[in-house]
């Protein structure tokens, strides 16, 4: 007896040897320095959880309409109209859903199908490297993932020439997320409007059948000069972009579950049709009391998301100059998100001080852990390429970064 093919064919993620180890250390009294971590350190604001508490007292326990109640669903729509700048956008377009990974999941089911015999697959175009979740998502619901590669020098970014070769008449679905997990960069207003022009001129003719999915999650955390741009406020290609948003980075909200969806137009309204029919059978709504909270982020929690993304931008300062001064690895600037991406494959071939080969992300995250109790995430899971990166994530304390980054210079020093 065996599970499904489809189970069978998810790859285990490369990280849990490592996460375990780190496990495994503390658990002995070790001092590990955990940089693994996607999500803030810092606790939800107050606002929110008294929303929370206050409809918990209220009695606001039971089912609640599968897309979200249509108050929430209407101040996200203004959110998004005001902020984001995203057309013909309304209350009917927005899905609410247990966090933007499900999100993200339900829309490849919306967005593909398996193909037909000796029918070629839908592609999905996947700039990498990339967060961990998006290619497997595409491959469980029919999708060919095709990977545009990206390096350190160009921040991790494709160019429009790079997007308009890779469209083919089976392109169906562009992902982008941006700032970007794990690269920490994110794309300027003008490189997507760049890109959102090249995605018009194939809708027209190649490839009518394009949608961008875009992920912006992390969009609060802007570190660099350049502002958040959504691809989704562009007239031209608005009715074939799904922006998918949440409040797990923004408002140091990871563990209450909150993502969202959203098109404009007609096309906009028929996507949030097919969400609601896929989370009708699969989780239904998100918890009821939970509602008020996001109208209590969306409203009266600016200056603690300000306050969050200040210090962010701190520690991205500090982590990055510490990174500099260590010999071998190349990494752009942060932009956005809180994540460095260092490209350290220099060093393969080395050996540790403790003996250990360096031949891979993996073994350089499991040596760096082992004898200097520092724990990164390594990157062969995000896509070509991140096998010669590590994450580091900076949402911990200055003194940790601090402390870490000695940390890792110690032990690169002692490569031989």
């Amino acid at each position: 007896m065996q599970v499904s093919r489809r189970v069978r064919s998810l790859k285990p993620s490369a990280t849990l040897a490592v996460g375990a180890r780190a496990a495994s250390l503390r658990a002995q009294g070790v001092d590990v320095l955990s940089f693994a971590q996607g999500e803030p350190d810092f606790d939800t604001p107050a606002a929110i959880k008294a929303a929370a508490w206050e409809a918990l007292q209220k009695g606001d326990t039971k089912y609640a309409p599968v897309p979200g109640d249509p108050a929430t669903r209407a101040l996200i729509a203004e959110k998004l109209s005001r902020e984001n700048g995203i057309p013909a956008c309304t209350a009917d377009h927005v899905v609410i859903s247990s966090g933007g990974k499900q999100s993200l999941y339900h829309l490849f089911q919306v967005l593909l199908d398996p193909p037909a015999p000796g029918e070629a697959p839908w592609d999905v175009l996947l700039p990498v490297p990339a967060w961990v979740s998006y290619a497997p998502q595409a491959e469980l619901a029919g999708g060919r993932v095709v990977e545009l590669a990206t390096t350190p020098e160009a921040g991790f970014k494709i160019s429009p020439e790079q997007l308009s070769r890779a469209i083919t008449p089976r392109s169906r679905v562009l992902v982008l997320n941006s700032p970007s997990n794990p690269c920490g960069t994110m794309y300027s207003p003008d490189e997507l409007r760049a890109l959102g022009r090249v995605v018009a001129d194939a809708a027209g003719s190649v490839s009518p059948d394009l949608v961008v999915l875009s992920d912006e999650i992390y969009e609060k955390i802007v570190l660099g000069a350049d502002p958040h741009f959504s691809i989704g406020s562009m007239p031209e290609i608005a009715e074939r972009v799904v922006t998918v948003n949440g409040l797990s980075k923004s408002h140091a909200m990871t563990g209450w579950r909150v993502g969202y969806a959203a098109g404009s137009g007609v096309f906009g309204r028929a996507v949030a049709e097919g969400l609601k029919t896929i989370q009708s059978q699969t989780t239904t709504s998100i918890p009821s009391f939970i509602l008020p909270a996001i109208r209590a982020a969306l409203t009266q929690c600016a200056g603690d998301v300000e306050a969050m993304r200040r210090a962010f931008a701190r520690r991205a300062e500090l982590a990055f100059a510490r990174l500099r001064e260590i010999p071998g690895m190349n990494c752009p600037r942060p932009t956005g998100a809180f994540y460095l991406f260092p490209d350290m494959s220099s060093h393969f071939g080395k050996r540790s001080k403790g003996g250990r080969p360096i031949d891979s992300a993996m073994a350089f995250a499991a040596a760096l852990l082992d004898e200097h109790h520092m724990a990164v995430v390594p990157g062969e899971d995000f896509g070509s390429g991140g096998e010669r990166c590590v994450r580091i994530s900076f949402a911990c304390s200055e003194e940790q970064i601090a402390k870490g980054m000695t940390r890792l210079g110690e032990f690169v020093a002692g490569l031989r």
